[in-house]
């Protein structure tokens, strides 16, 4: 009896694939490689990345539902490009949705462990401030130490929901906590800059562990202009196209 042809492999790594497709592509537009308004070719990518066409449709929904790609009437996609009016919205409902979930864990009593593991983030910010210069790993033990404490804010009001909402938003093109912290790292003013946030984030944690709602509401809403600072700086800077992604805001200079 002739044996049978063996099974077809299952596409198991096709998930995968999409992901690393995805987050290559984030890249490649942030990089300025794929510039701003320009349409996407699913062939070129092909043979770009070394991936079928499979997962880089899954790839390409993905960075729409981001908002960093533009679904065209006629089929396919485009980079999108971003309005300075439209990355303050987005700053400004990160800090809205950060207000409420520092008020809610004021208010329910945060636990813990979470304020403890905020304060050995915060410790860590601390150590990289203390350095007498701001090199490459330092700035980005920074970024890393900013995030995981965002992180630790959301899960605070043990609220599912807010969470969820506040992961999404912080996905949005320029919105996340350290979106334009690339600024500081090239300003004479960095360090003052860093220390103002950190010592908000120290203010915040402080008024969160003292229940003290309205006051912690208030600080994540101030801390949010200071990003709104940063981007500022960010689209009138000299060095812009050294700024990964600045490069997809247009009307710089303008609100609108």
């Amino acid at each position: 009896m002739s044996e049978s042809p063996p099974a077809a492999p299952l596409d198991v790594d096709s998930g995968s694939q999409a992901v690393k497709a995805q987050l290559r592509l984030r890249e490649l537009i942030f990089a300025g490689e794929l510039q701003g308004g320009s349409r996407i070719a699913e062939l070129t990518l092909v043979d770009r990345l070394g991936v079928s066409r499979t997962p880089i449709r899954a790839a390409l929904m993905r960075l729409e539902q981001e908002g960093l790609l533009q679904a065209l009437t006629g089929g396919g996609y485009a980079v999108r490009t971003f309005s300075e009016r439209d990355v303050a919205d987005a700053i400004e409902l990160r800090g809205t949705l950060e207000g409420l979930v520092a008020r809610l864990a004021a208010e329910r009593g945060a636990a813990r462990e979470l304020l403890a593991e905020a304060r050995e983030c915060l410790d860590g910010i601390d150590e990289v401030l203390a350095q007498p210069a701001l090199g490459d790993a330092a700035f980005l033990c920074y970024v890393r130490l900013n995030e995981r404490f965002h992180v630790l804010l959301a899960e605070m009001a043990g609220s599912p929901v807010l969470a969820r909402e506040l992961e999404r938003v912080v996905r949005m093109p320029f919105a996340s906590p350290s979106g334009f912290v690339v600024v500081q790292a090239n300003s004479g003013r960095a360090r003052d800059m860093l220390i103002v946030a950190q010592d908000q984030h120290r203010q915040v944690l402080d008024a969160i562990a003292q229940r003290e709602g309205g006051r912690a509401e208030a600080i994540m809403r101030e801390h949010s202009r200071l990003a709104q600072r940063n981007l500022r700086e960010a689209v009138s800077s000299a060095d812009i196209d050294r700024m990964p992604g600045v490069r997809l805001i247009r009307n710089r200079g303008e609100r609108g």
